[in-house]
């Protein structure tokens, strides 16, 4: 429904994922997120991957809506990791075309010297 009426008039074309609608509340109950007191689910993100594996999540009350562009963002990242098998990783505000990092014990403590923060940051 909210794709229907909502989404769909934000954004061009079809949502590049599949979104799922829970008027029951079971997968709410599942997740965690389920309101009993008001009977709906708080406001929910979950990245699953193709294995079932929740790769990310954000839940948020509904005075604060949801960022689609990092949604987007996210599962690409993820599915950068994944075709890499973890050689690379997306470090924050990752976007396609973008530098990636390469996971390792030199790595830790100069992230800072690989990732330019002001690249992050660019839209």
């Amino acid at each position: 429904m909210w794709n229907d009426h909502e989404l769909s008039k934000m954004i061009d074309g079809d949502i590049p994922f599949p979104m799922l609608a829970d008027q029951s509340g079971d997968i709410g109950k599942m997740y965690g997120i389920y309101d009993e007191d008001a009977g709906v689910e708080t406001r929910g993100r979950f990245i699953i991957d193709q294995d079932g594996v929740v790769q990310g999540y954000e839940v948020l009350t509904p005075p604060v809506g949801r960022n689609f562009k990092e949604t987007i963002r996210q599962v690409q990242a993820f599915q950068l990791v994944r075709e890499t098998k973890g050689a690379e990783v997306a470090p924050a505000g990752w976007k396609p075309g973008k530098n990636t990092l390469k996971p390792g014990p030199d790595l830790v403590g100069n992230v800072w010297k690989e990732w330019k923060v002001s690249e992050a940051f660019e839209d």
